[in-house]
């Protein structure tokens, strides 16, 4: 029996010994496996074809010469009503703007906002859970009345009241659409930080002695910020649709601003003769919000699984 030991003991000092076989070496953990993100992208044809859609409206939104070298604002009133062609992907509209150029420098107006947006529900839905569920007490109540309040008005018609108050304009928009999406963020980040001020570390690193904005941003934040961020995401679509809305209401940028809301709006009075003025606008709305939505959802779900 201690033979047997004193052998296996051996040909396990002999096989850590042994240098390791580089072909078998293990990757860095900090690393990004690129062959692993190509991999989760090849058994996903609707995500890899979703991520292609979202990469094309960003490069149409900073880059809009890549795709087209139309003017969005010069039209030539012999090519009006002309349908979808290779001359004109689009078509034309009713002054002979081309549609194509137009949606494609619109991309820059609309996800403008929308980052906008995404960016000020963020960051005061994330302030007023964070403190609501850091200090707790009547702070805590206070500031969930207040979100119970928000909660209890359709977003719409929150939006449409705030930037009636604000007036028209590309960025007043998207701040009425940040304002009302603010209160699921701070429900997000208050039960988040909830869960993460209970924990061990957390208690430990108080009865250390731990100033407490060093607990907050040591501990915290860094352990409640992920859920958050993946509501941001997922949260981009639907700001989208929202500025989109409230600019084919007429409370984006004045014309002849190529606003995809606007391009909509303005084409709905041709349907009968000019479909495409508003179909394909519509289409390039509906394909980018689905895209975001079905990226956002491989984040937080697919993605967190395979690791």
């Amino acid at each position: 029996m201690s033979q047997d030991l004193a052998h296996d003991t051996t040909d396990a000092a002999r096989g850590l010994a042994r240098p390791a076989d580089p072909g078998t070496a293990p990757a860095s953990g900090g690393r990004v496996d690129v062959r692993r993100v190509l991999r989760f992208l090849l058994r996903r044809p609707g995500l890899l074809l979703s991520v292609l859609v979202v990469v094309l409206v960003v490069l149409a939104s900073f880059w809009p010469e890549l795709f087209t070298s139309r003017d969005p604002l010069k039209g030539v009133p012999a090519r009006n009503f002309r349908g979808p062609s290779g001359a004109h992907w689009f078509g034309t509209d009713e002054l002979g703007r081309d549609v194509f150029s137009r949606v494609v420098h619109g991309a820059q107006l609309s996800l403008k906002a929308t980052l906008i947006a995404v960016a000020v529900a963020f960051v005061v839905g994330s302030l007023l859970g964070l403190v609501a569920g850091f200090v707790g007490r009547w702070v805590d109540d206070v500031l969930m009345r207040f979100v119970d309040v928000l909660l209890s008005i359709p977003a719409l018609f929150l939006s449409l009241a705030l930037v009636t108050a604000l007036g028209y304009g590309t960025v007043k928009v998207a701040v009425a659409v940040g304002v009302a999406s603010v209160a699921g963020f701070a429900r997000v980040t208050r039960a988040e930080v909830l869960r993460v001020r209970q924990a061990v570390f957390v208690e430990a690193s108080r009865s250390c002695g731990a100033r407490w904005y060093s607990v907050l941003g040591r501990h915290v934040l860094p352990n409640a910020a992920g859920p958050v961020v993946v509501l941001a995401t997922l949260d981009f679509g639907s700001s989208i649709l929202a500025v989109s809305a409230l600019s084919f209401l007429g409370y984006g940028a004045p014309p002849p601003a190529p606003e995809w809301g606007t391009l909509i709006s303005d084409g709905r009075n041709y349907l009968a003769n000019a479909w495409w003025l508003t179909a394909l606008p519509g289409l390039a709305i509906a394909a980018t919000v689905l895209a975001t939505n079905r990226v956002a959802r491989a984040l937080d779900g697919e993605w967190s699984r395979q690791r």
